[in-house]
């Protein structure tokens, strides 16, 4: 029976500020990506996310973003290695805290928008972020998109690596992900998701937008839980990866 992991991006909220079912998506996925307090989150969000996702028996992650609350880390922005490396450390290292704090492994890390965008081509930013990793813990899993730069440079260091793909993005000829200033960035109807997760884990393959094949390996499915139909939408594709005979796990 085949294993896929189905991870989250959470821990969104920020002061007053309300992002996201984090309670109720926990229920349905088996890792979680916890922002770091850059692109999104904040230390009381950060603690009470890792509290639930341990309850809840969810592999927690670090999601290390640009320091970016205005651009939710979506936006470019060009920096040195070094200060890529440096940041990606200081978030890994919060996250950490709260993880010990809470007496729960720190399992992975997942770059967050446009970082992990900008590392799935380039191999500096790449290699700078996975020696950060590294030099926390080698023992974390690095989570990457799938045959990118970034996988390549986590394996290469010494890494173990999961392969991510997602279920509600469409996908370039070269296996990178259609850029959210698209139009046709995002997959909207569910059963068409789902439809391209399943091909992915059962084919390794997923049809890019030019109606092009792209071989893909799924280690760890993303979904987002922050849109209105975001919770409903995990619970039908894990109901889907079961009834195909996919077991989940983190």
């Amino acid at each position: 029976m085949k294993s896929i992991d189905l991870n989250c991006d959470l821990g969104e909220s920020f002061g007053a500020f309300v992002v996201g079912q984090d309670e109720l998506i926990l229920q349905h996925i088996t890792s979680a990506n916890i922002a770091c307090g850059y692109h999104a989150g904040d230390h009381n969000v950060m603690a009470k996310a890792v509290q639930m996702a341990k309850k809840k028996g969810v592999s927690i992650g670090a999601h290390p973003g640009f320091p970016d609350l205005l651009g939710f880390g979506r936006r470019v922005i060009e920096t040195e290695p070094d200060d890529i490396y440096h940041f990606v450390v200081y978030q890994i290292g919060a996250l950490q805290g709260f993880c010990k704090c809470n007496n729960v492994r720190l399992n992975h890390v997942k770059p967050h928008g446009a970082l992990y965008n900008m590392a799935a081509k380039d191999p500096i930013l790449a290699e700078a972020i996975a020696k950060a990793v590294y030099d926390i813990d080698p023992s974390l899993i690095l989570y990457g998109l799938s045959g990118s730069e970034l996988t390549k440079a986590g394996a290469k260091i010494g890494l173990k690596i999961a392969n991510e793909v997602f279920a509600d993005r469409t996908y370039q000829p070269d296996g990178t992900l259609t850029p959210r200033t698209n139009e046709n960035a995002l997959i909207h109807e569910t059963d068409k998701a789902i439809d391209q997760v399943l091909s992915m884990v059962k084919t390794g393959t997923v049809k890019a937008v030019d109606g092009t094949t792209v071989s893909i390996q799924a280690d760890t499915i993303c979904v987002h839980g922050d849109g209105p139909k975001g919770l409903e939408f995990t619970q039908t594709l894990r109901k889907s990866l079961v009834a195909e005979g996919i077991q989940l796990g983190g």
